[in-house]
């Protein structure tokens, strides 16, 4: 009896918390909206946009100071700067997507409020994973942005496509979620704990058990299918096209960007000692994606599908470092990643913006619709090949220094697997660009498939959308210190133990 009255609860640091407290309530007060208003305003999208803005500002008040929290003890919750970053992101996505979907779901045959609750619900669980590091918290994260986005994917009813997309995301997330679960049962077996930071250490030593290679492997298997790395790829085209546009730009930036931050997470602080289990795997896995995902999109006739492909082909880039951790500076490896999870969410927002935009007069995202785009929508289609050309890569857009970040990562640590992988990486934007310069020749030099050159209505939250996504791509590209002050600031050191962002060869 005396011991259960000592019990005390977990210490909750609420100023640290603020950002996911707001958020929660955002969630609530647009339940209880949606209980007593039936009417399709648009003001629950408004609600919960201001939500999310609201939510930056105790994020910035915790980055301009020294503000640094451990809560739940044992380092499973921490809140430091590599989180607050990463939050930052997931919450400029979510709110892009918001206006992205703000004329989207108000004009169709959607069920407005909860669209915007699940819409928040998983951004809720994309900040959780990005201070998660305890097992149980990481899990609960990825149900918590996982199922909604099942639903999401699915939203437009009677529609064969959308039904496809949402029942093949499920099936393949469930899963991937039990051979995750299984990976993790046999990690708490080895080290008897589900801190990141102490399975590091129970897993530390010379000798690597086979035991230990599978719980590895299939952890990060769970986490590979979030990121559509090939070969668990296959969800991801069907679902982007299936599914209504604003949530295909949400799955493909701030779900992806969710899939590398436990991956991330996992690799510096839970598996900093095994770099000779997973480091064959992250090779692998950059190669098969970055390969596969670029000649697929060479093939792609709907703009949507080869944005798919190609956001395969870029997770590939973004897991190319992580090849490398065992040799290279892990600070290196961890600002190439955050700077190009930064730089891809501003450019392929941007782009699916577009699309949104487009569509709303072709009713159709065949690239061959987007023909002749430059005789009635010159602006649309300037910020269109600069979202492009971004994504390929090409100075002065804000896509080269994603690109440079890796390659540093790459070469910097001097050994062959490094070398391999830069020279795969340029082959690859090389046939990337191909795809991409095609639709912008379409756009630029081709007629107009049904001759009807009558400019396009743009509502306000599109162009706005549009506007702030093409302005930070061309600034992030001439003004890189914009992205490298976030990048350079990240760090994974658990709070209380030692730091691990650059583990021993």
């Amino acid at each position: 009896m005396s011991s259960l009255l000592a019990f005390t609860a977990p210490t909750i640091d609420f100023h640290a918390f603020a950002p996911e407290i707001i958020v929660a309530v955002t969630i609530v007060v647009v339940l209880l909206l949606d209980l007593f208003t039936e009417q399709r305003t648009g003001f629950v999208a408004w609600v919960a946009s201001m939500g999310l803005l609201i939510a930056a500002i105790p994020l910035l008040t915790l980055a301009t100071g020294t503000h640094e929290a451990n809560m739940f003890g044992n380092g499973a919750y921490v809140v430091d700067n590599f989180s607050l970053v990463l939050k930052g992101l997931f919450l400029l996505s979510g709110w892009l997507v918001i206006m992205l979907s703000l004329n989207y779901i108000g004009e169709g045959d959607y069920w407005e409020h909860e669209y915007y609750e699940l819409l928040l619900c998983s951004v809720l669980g994309m900040m959780i994973m990005a201070s998660a590091r305890d097992l149980i918290s990481m899990f609960i994260a990825l149900e918590l942005l996982s199922i909604p986005a099942y639903m999401l994917a699915a939203w437009r009813k009677r529609d064969a496509k959308s039904e496809e997309a949402g029942m093949k995301y499920y099936l393949m997330g469930v899963f991937a979620s039990a051979i995750m679960l299984y990976g993790m049962s046999l990690l708490y077996g080895l080290t008897g704990s589900t801190v990141l930071a102490t399975i590091a250490s129970g897993l530390g030593g010379d000798k690597t058990t086979p035991m230990i290679t599978l719980a590895i492997l299939f952890v990060l298997i769970g986490f590979a299918f979030k990121v559509s790395a090939v070969p668990f790829h296959t969800w991801a085209p069907d679902t982007y096209e299936g599914a209504p546009t604003p949530v295909t730009a949400f799955l493909a930036v701030a779900s992806k960007a969710a899939g590398f931050v436990a991956l991330v997470v996992l690799l510096f602080v839970a598996f900093p000692l095994r770099t000779d289990v997973f480091q064959p795997l992250m090779f692998a896995l950059s190669v098969a994606t970055m390969f596969v995902g670029n000649l697929i999109a060479l093939r792609q006739d709907n703009l949507v599908r080869m944005l798919a492909y190609s956001g395969i082909a870029q997770a590939g880039y973004m897991l190319a470092p992580l090849a490398v951790i065992g040799n290279a500076q892990g600070n290196d490896v961890l600002s190439a990643v955050v700077g190009y999870l930064i730089i891809y969410a501003v450019m392929n927002l941007g782009a699916f913006a577009v699309i949104i935009t487009v569509s709303r007069k072709t009713r159709s995202a065949d690239i061959h619709s987007f023909g002749g785009l430059f005789t009635y929508a010159p602006g649309l289609t300037v910020a269109m090949t600069f979202f492009l050309f971004s994504l390929a890569g090409i100075p002065p857009l804000g896509g080269w220094y994603a690109k440079f970040g890796v390659f540093t990562a790459l070469v910097s640590p001097n050994t062959t697997v490094g070398y391999i992988l830069a020279v795969f990486v340029a082959i690859n934007s090389v046939i990337a660009a191909f795809y991409y310069a095609r639709v912008a020749k379409t756009m630029w030099f081709d007629p107009v498939p049904d001759g009807d050159v009558t400019p396009i209505s743009i509502p306000l939250s599109l162009r706005a959308a549009v506007v702030i996504t093409a302005v930070l791509t061309l600034a992030i590209g001439v003004y890189p210190g914009l992205v490298t002050r976030l990048s350079d600031s990240t760090s994974l050191c658990p709070a209380k133990t030692e730091c691990v962002a650059s583990p021993p060869n």
